[in-house]
């Protein structure tokens, strides 16, 4: 990092300078796989779980699928017809550790202009401070309800509070719980989720307990203990996918025969192959903030035909939608003229609607209003059917919950868990 502090960050002013910079992390040279030679290069970065993290199934197709969203950018002309963007220069692995996140940010920050991923809550809130500071605009591959307060993050899709509110709602419609155990992962991910499963559970007069429980399949033993002791009537779970099947089928192995509506992150179509299959089948829902990948809309056709010959994995549906905010904003930055971090955060905070192609409604990119008007509502629910592409299929379409519509978006919800 020496050799890049003497350097300094290039500004705008230095259009002259010898790379042909134009701002940090945009360059009027082409970019290294350039389409069209004539048109500059914005470099956006990637910091992802690549390799040993929780949830490296999913962080692999999220990462692969944002090089193809982008290829097809690129392919159909760029932004504005100026440019075209790399996000495969700067790509970094977090490993789901916050040092590691906040160690690798500070290795390409001053060569890109914003991140085209940064991947976990507890990861990206230990570099949210330096991404205001800097006005670096990141699309995050989570969905804590904290995002709704930062104008450097471009979400996709409700938060998992409001998730959590929508999957007890729509309990209460499908099984009538009287009571709800929230067992999570500590941090914003996993209690953003036990704090909206207990706003719902609390508003539909339902008894109330949370769990927390470290990652890792062969941590969970507390976990299982306590929803086989205290039998609820339904569980929200915010977990990573493996930690999940350990939880489920257990349990189930031990006769609970409760519901289990598990967040977007829990599932992974390679669970069916796992034990706890036949516990996930019979006892297990996914709640999910947008349509999965066999989904009928020109964004899902556009993604399945940009990445011909994978496996199916919600991971590409996620890092393709969430590609959408950031590719609006760019294409608003450079038909503003300001061309740099400034301009990028500029045009976000002007965008009220965003084109998903139909993988999401347009008002799912609000960007322009404060935080409890621009607050996404609506969640989906699948069940697990071996039939469709990543083993899950929709029960309820795009939904918003009587809690989620009655609730005040006024702060993170997981400081009011306690």
């Amino acid at each position: 990092m020496a050799l890049l502090s003497a350097c300094g960050v290039i500004r705008g002013d230095d259009e002259g300078s010898k790379g042909g910079a134009v701002a940090t992390g945009v360059t009027k040279e082409p970019c290294p796989k350039a389409i069209d030679k004539a048109k500059g290069c914005i470099y956006l970065g990637t910091i992802s779980d690549l390799t040993q993290g929780p949830f490296a199934a999913l962080a692999v197709p999220i990462t692969d699928a944002q090089k193809a969203f982008w290829k097809r950018v690129n392919t159909a002309g760029g932004i504005g017809g100026k440019y075209e963007v790399d996000v495969e220069s700067y790509v970094r692995d977090n490993k789901y550790n916050p040092e590691t996140h906040r160690q690798v940010y500070n290795e390409i920050k001053d060569k890109v202009l914003g991140l085209a991923q940064t991947l976990g809550s507890p990861t990206t809130a230990a570099i949210i401070d330096d991404l205001k500071a800097n006005s670096v605009v990141s699309a995050p591959a989570s969905w804590t309800s904290a995002w709704e307060f930062e104008d450097v993050i471009v979400e996709t899709g409700s938060n998992y509070c409001i998730e959590a509110m929508n999957s007890v709602d729509y309990a209460m419609e499908a099984y009538k719980p009287k009571t709800v155990m929230a067992v999570h992962l500590a941090g914003d991910y996993g209690a953003d989720a036990a704090a909206g499963a207990k706003i719902a559970a609390e508003k539909n007069g339902l008894e109330f307990t949370a769990v927390e429980t470290p990652p890792g399949a062969t941590e969970q033993g507390r976990a299982i203990t306590e929803i086989t002791k205290n039998k609820p009537d339904l569980v929200i779970l915010t977990t990573g996918p493996a930690d999940a099947a350990a939880i489920i089928g257990q349990a189930a192995a031990a006769g609970f025969k409760g519901r289990f509506i598990g967040t977007g992150p829990t599932w992974n179509p390679a669970l069916l192959k796992s034990p706890a299959a036949p516990a996930l089948k019979a006892l297990y829902e996914q709640s999910s903030p947008g349509r999965p990948y066999g989904a009928d809309t020109p964004g899902h056709q556009a993604m399945r035909d940009a990445l011909p010959g994978v496996t199916p994995n919600d991971g590409y549906t996620s890092g393709w939608a969430w590609s959408y905010p950031l590719k609006a904003a760019l294409e608003k930055m450079v038909a503003g003229g300001d061309v740099s971090r400034k301009g990028l955060l500029a045009a976000v905070k002007t965008l009220s609607t965003v084109d998903y192609e139909g993988m999401l409604p347009p008002e799912a990119g609000n960007f322009a209003g404060d935080a409890n008007a621009a607050t996404f509502r609506q969640t989906l629910i699948n069940k697990v059917d071996e039939s469709a592409p990543t083993g899950v299929a929709e029960v309820k379409d795009f939904f918003t919950g009587p809690t989620a519509q009655g609730y005040t978006m006024d702060g993170p919800c997981f400081g009011k868990l306690s």
